[in-house]
């Protein structure tokens, strides 16, 4: 069955349903990236454009690979290649491009509400790769897929998810797919960097990291966004790691069967040891190959909506 939806634009749009279906799509299309050959049929003659206005490595790439492996033809579009030197909107870019038949148009931006302003207006699907602090779907959903892979069920996990939650579409995303399932969560980092109010997401909130840990069968570590603080938001780096970063003493606070993981990139002795992100606890890789699978599985699922 298909997607009853032209749209992905967040994780809180998409029911407990839909969200099954898409990990159960995208566990079938990890096979095709085993294969010799890493290349299906599914979308040949369809056309998506990768329009990031934000740095990238691992989403673009991503959504990149996964729209050649369905056999789609992909454009990248970046800030710095695109017309918005020129100072033109950011719908007339959109525009632009669906007037060239684009299907897809997968975009990231530094403002929040962007992708939903485009859904509005664009026949085209358009599927949010992170917009500001507000949400990053795809993430969310290969998050959910690593851990449903790992520990079968959500439902009960205690999952902990540390740093800067203020700034993090990650974590909200996140919060949202493991609430709906069922998961307790708690997050847990400088008080200036939590969101006032955010025990209405369905979340505890603890400031002391070692005590947030006891227990947990996730631990889901954010990175520092730097590049979203205005102002001082903790005194320094090594005072920041000295209370939130994640060592060997800490992990061993948790369940013995913990799984660690980071949406990247990681910031290596502040928010985690290497000792920790390349240990055995760790799936961060896991979460990289499962997030390819997630992308195939949005364009294939996206597309046989369409058609309908």
């Amino acid at each position: 069955m298909p997607l009853k939806r032209k749209d992905i634009l967040s994780i809180d749009a998409l029911s407990c349903e839909e969200i099954d279906l898409i990990l159960q799509t995208a566990e079938s299309f990890k096979e095709v990236s085993t294969r010799d050959i890493k290349k299906v049929p599914a979308l040949r003659g369809k056309t998506i454009i990768n329009l990031f206005f934000e740095p990238s490595t691992r989403t673009r790439t991503s959504f990149e690979l996964a729209g050649k492996r369905l056999s789609a033809d992909v454009i990248n579009i970046s800030a710095a290649s695109s017309s918005a030197v020129k100072n033109e909107t950011i719908l007339d870019t959109a525009r632009n491009i669906e007037a060239m038949h684009s299907d897809f148009i997968v975009v990231r931006h530094s403002a929040s509400g962007v992708p939903q302003l485009l859904a509005g207006v664009l026949r085209s699907a358009v599927i949010n790769a992170g917009d500001g602090a507000h949400q990053h779907p795809s993430q969310g959903l290969l998050d959910l897929m690593t851990i449903k892979e790992k520990k079968g069920e959500i439902k009960g996990l205690k999952v902990v998810i540390v740093g800067d939650i203020l700034h993090s579409r990650v974590a909200r995303s996140d919060i949202q797919g493991l609430v709906k399932y069922g998961a307790e969560v708690c997050v847990v980092g400088p008080p200036t960097l939590i969101p006032s109010g955010i025990e209405r997401w369905g979340v505890k909130v603890s400031l002391h990291m070692d005590e947030a840990l006891v227990g947990a069968d996730i631990i889901i570590v954010l990175r520092l966004q730097l590049e979203r603080q205005s102002r001082g938001f903790f005194p320094t780096l090594r005072e920041y790691a000295m209370l939130y970063g994640l060592n060997q003493n800490r992990l061993n606070l948790a369940d013995p069967e913990v799984l660690v993981m980071h949406p990247g990139p990681i910031n290596r002795g502040i928010e985690l040891s290497s000792e920790i992100a390349d240990g055995l606890s760790s799936v961060i890789l896991d979460q990289v190959t499962n997030g390819l699978a997630v992308r195939m599985a949005l364009f294939f699922l996206l597309s046989e909506g369409s058609q309908h």
